[in-house]
């Protein structure tokens, strides 16, 4: 999907305006003219599940008016690691701070063409103070009484259910 997306979309060179084709070895559009050759690009994002005790931060974001609630994510910005982001996003949309950033997993999102980095962290600070632009709400939810949560193989239902599991195996 990425990439019928990528070729729908560089069909001219952008640089000369001619027109461009498909490379034959590589991933790429080429132009015949003036030889310019374009790669489908990524976009860097974060995706992060924050535990406290027995809970999880999860939220509801304005687009998903489901009910679904899910974990913090966000795009990386110009000049920012990935933990960088991680704590700037957090802290964005939700006034708290994280310690103990693990990485986790990654996962290919084609809109729009991300590459998501799941990570886990701790609850470090701060009381929740939602970002009302990408929030409906936010809330610390105990491991065993969750909200809707997002289908079975996204990155972040496997973070929820990662912290589940610790949450649950810490009570016992």
């Amino acid at each position: 999907m990425q990439l019928a997306e990528f070729y729908r979309s560089h069909k001219y060179c952008g640089y000369c305006g001619h027109t461009m084709h498909p490379s034959k070895t590589e991933w790429a559009m080429l132009c015949s003219h003036c030889r310019e050759r374009y790669y489908p690009q990524i976009a860097p994002c974060i995706i992060v599940a924050i535990r406290r005790d027995d809970s999880i931060l999860l939220a509801q974001h304005t687009r998903h008016r489901n009910g679904i609630h899910t974990v913090l994510a966000g795009f990386v910005e110009v000049g920012e690691t990935l933990e960088q982001a991680v704590a700037r996003e957090v802290m964005e949309e939700s006034g708290i701070k994280v310690k103990n950033l693990r990485y986790v997993t990654s996962q290919p999102w084609p809109f729009p063409q991300s590459l998501m980095t799941a990570f886990m962290a701790d609850y470090d600070s701060g009381e929740i103070v939602i970002d009302q632009k990408e929030l409906l709400e936010a809330n610390w939810y105990r491991y065993d009484d969750l909200p809707l949560l997002p289908p079975p193989g996204t990155v972040a239902r496997r973070l929820i259910e990662d912290t589940v599991a610790m949450c649950r195996a810490d009570a016992e």
